[in-house]
């Protein structure tokens, strides 16, 4: 059931989350009045706190007469937040790398800044592979029976394998076999038909056709590893911890070892086309329920590419949090821009 609040109360309910978030310590009517400018009497303060916890929205921890957000306090708070009007960013300085297929580097840029402006572990989702394109293949002999491919895709992506034959093969074949690929991948996408169609050209020879059968796991591998995670911050996070929050830094570092979970997480959106926040129980993977993730995605054109979040304690800078994974998502899709552009 939806809670309805006055205007006054919701004021308060807002102010009571930022006074906690900034100072960790119970909020009580007195502070409110005093450092607030409400214009209200601390008895109707008094009245109105004693309403918001009896929605669930505060608390208070012992016999102290402070109240702290609940975690559906919190996530109305995050609700208004997200409800506002998306200010012009002032920019993320990132300094994302000129060339053209860093990606990789851009995404690792971008967690680290975002970790150092929110002191909170940031984690960014690479494009998958499937959206990138090969941009070069070498096919190399490295002995008379070894041979190694080695696929780079747009994102920065390296993929290398080497391939025992059972005799020596003809350098002549490899030298072909290196032009041929790019020649007919080159800009392709990976996984897509045009890959597959490469390998199963009609006029090719059958010695031409054997080989290329056997290098073809190199493409086909490229194309299977498309859930890449760039986290940044996790020594940060023991700066700003709390006794308390300990155990739920717990869970998420052991979170962090299993990374796939926390894709899942990153790929709960709603909407791509704006801001997402996860809020305590919400955060359906165990461990990591005392926490909460804001995020944005960054792409192209109608294409979401993949997400920029951050994660910490539930007494999050909410505000500064969703203000920085907006303008780090811009930066992400302008950069990408130009790497997927043609694609």
């Amino acid at each position: 059931m939806a809670i309805l609040l006055s205007e006054r109360q919701r004021d308060i309910l807002r102010l009571v989350v930022e006074e906690y978030v900034q100072t960790g310590q119970p909020v009580g009517s007195k502070t409110l009045v005093e450092r607030s400018g409400l214009g209200f009497s601390p008895s109707t303060v008094r009245n109105e706190l004693a309403e918001l916890e009896r929605f669930a929205l505060l608390t208070h921890p012992h016999t102290s007469a402070g109240r702290v957000p609940t975690e559906s306090g919190y996530r109305l708070y995050v609700d208004e937040l997200l409800a506002l009007p998306e200010a012009r960013s002032a920019g993320f300085e990132l300094e994302l790398p000129v060339a053209r297929a860093e990606v990789e580097e851009a995404l690792q840029t971008t967690t680290e800044m975002l970790s150092q402006v929110t002191r909170l572990l940031a984690l960014v989702s690479a494009p998958p592979l499937q959206a990138a394109t090969v941009r070069h293949a070498e096919v190399l002999l490295l002995q008379p029976d070894i041979v190694m491919v080695v696929v780079i895709t747009s994102t920065g992506g390296v993929t290398d394998l080497r391939f025992a034959f059972p005799q020596p093969v003809d350098p002549g074949l490899v030298t072909w076999a290196g032009d041929y690929v790019n020649e007919r991948l080159a800009g392709a996408r990976i996984g897509s038909r045009a890959v597959k169609l490469a390998f199963e050209e009609p006029g090719l020879s059958p010695r031409e056709r054997a080989f290329l059968l056997v290098i073809r796991s190199a493409f086909e591998q490229a194309a299977d590893d498309d859930r890449r995670l760039f986290v940044g911050g996790t020594a940060g996070l023991l700066d700003e911890m709390r006794a308390e929050e300990i155990g739920a830094y717990r869970s998420l570092m052991e979170a962090l070892e299993k990374r796939a979970a926390l894709l899942d997480v990153l790929a709960q959106r709603l909407d791509p086309r704006r801001p997402f926040a996860r809020v305590g129980e919400e955060l359906e993977q165990p461990g990591l329920r005392e926490l909460a993730l804001v995020g944005a995605t960054y792409g192209v054109a109608h294409r979401t590419l993949g997400s920029v979040s951050l994660v910490g304690p539930l007494r999050m800078d909410y505000e500064k949090a969703l203000r920085s994974v907006r303008s780090a998502a811009t930066e992400l899709s302008r950069f990408v821009e130009e790497v997927y552009a043609d694609d």
